[in-house]
């Protein structure tokens, strides 16, 4: 027997600003072919208040609406999460837009094989303009991160992203939910909620449409953020620590030696990046079914690995070299609980 008999959800959207994002999301679920479920809808300080946006949606979706002074989304989901009337509580960020069948699929894998916290993938929408495609690609794709984003997921041992995310109200009430991590607190919960005995899961049809960043510089530092996220979380839980965290810096590296050899004469490593990145060209391309999304995304893939490996190598050097504190060295990358 599943340890809850009778599954309640509470979908909890932490959101700062982001009023047309929200509405679409908000939209998106009142399609849901399942529709018992909850929306609590966190407004994380917002200069102007959300309200009236969530208010248009108050006859066809059961609303929650609370204000709070801006915290960051990890303890907005928490606040969320101590409001909530539900068992199961689900994490959307306001720029996804979830397809009908979402929360059905949800109930159906919980029916089938319980467990306490569960992650989804990403895809692209169709209506997504050309550099959130490519963005998608770069995140998702086989050829740059082995899938981990998109949709060749280990199923078992599955580590959510809080974009896709959900959890029992057992999982919260045993690991108080994010901590005062601002980046990276998504895979920071997870390792918590495994060294605490919890199960994961890939529930791989309940998927979201996710529409990232709108700008190649915001990409670029979101990325250097998750960079330099990484070596906190293996100081936080060396026992998922990996040697694949140091795949994007090694391969920054490498471009540079090529470089450097290519102007010594030697051409053969600069020649397989080149081949590597048309063949990043061709597969998004066929994909997407667009040549422009398939040469932005060379561009979106190696902003992806120079922001990421900048951003570990600038954390590695700081906390295991100098041996710095990881709040005084990245304070931005911590909030105040």
């Amino acid at each position: 027997m599943k340890p809850i008999d009778k599954i309640q959800l509470s979908i909890i959207i932490a959101v700062y600003q982001r009023k047309d994002e929200l509405s679409e999301l908000l939209k998106s679920l009142t399609s849901q072919t399942c529709k018992n479920f909850e929306v609590i809808v966190v407004d994380d300080g917002s200069p102007d208040s959300l309200e009236e946006t969530v208010n248009q949606f108050s006859k066809e979706l059961n609303l929650l609406y609370y204000y709070k002074t801006n915290s960051g989304p990890g303890l907005s989901r928490n606040f969320g999460m101590s409001k909530a009337n539900g068992n199961y509580f689900i994490f959307l960020d306001s720029d996804t837009l979830i397809p009908s069948n979402y929360i059905c699929e949800v109930l159906k894998e919980l029916d089938q094989d319980y467990v306490d916290f569960y992650g989804g993938s990403d895809n692209a929408h169709t209506t997504f303009n050309a550099l959130q495609k490519a963005i998608n690609f770069s995140m998702t794709s086989f050829l740059t991160t082995g899938g981990v984003r998109g949709g060749t997921q280990k199923v078992n041992n599955f580590q959510p992203r809080s974009f896709n995310m959900g959890i029992s109200r057992k999982a919260y009430h045993k690991t108080n939910g994010f901590s005062d991590l601002r980046i990276g607190e998504d895979p920071d919960l997870s390792m918590t909620l495994w060294e605490n005995g919890f199960k994961s899961r890939w529930f791989p049809k309940a998927f979201v449409f996710h529409k990232r960043r709108t700008s190649l510089s915001k990409f670029f530092h979101q990325v250097k953020g998750f960079g330099i996220a990484r070596p906190i979380l293996n100081q936080r839980h060396p026992k998922y620590s990996a040697l694949t965290f140091w795949f994007p810096s090694l391969f920054l590296l490498g471009m540079l030696f090529s470089i450097l050899f290519a102007s010594l004469g030697f051409n053969l490593f600069l020649l397989l990046y080149l081949c590597y990145f048309l063949l990043i060209y061709i597969i998004s391309s066929f994909e997407n079914k667009s040549i422009v999304v398939g040469a932005l995304s060379i561009v979106t893939t190696f902003l992806q690995f120079t922001g990421y490996g900048l951003g570990f190598i600038l954390s590695q050097f700081k906390l295991n070299i100098l041996g710095q504190n990881p709040k005084k060295a990245f304070p931005n990358h911590f909030y105040n609980q």
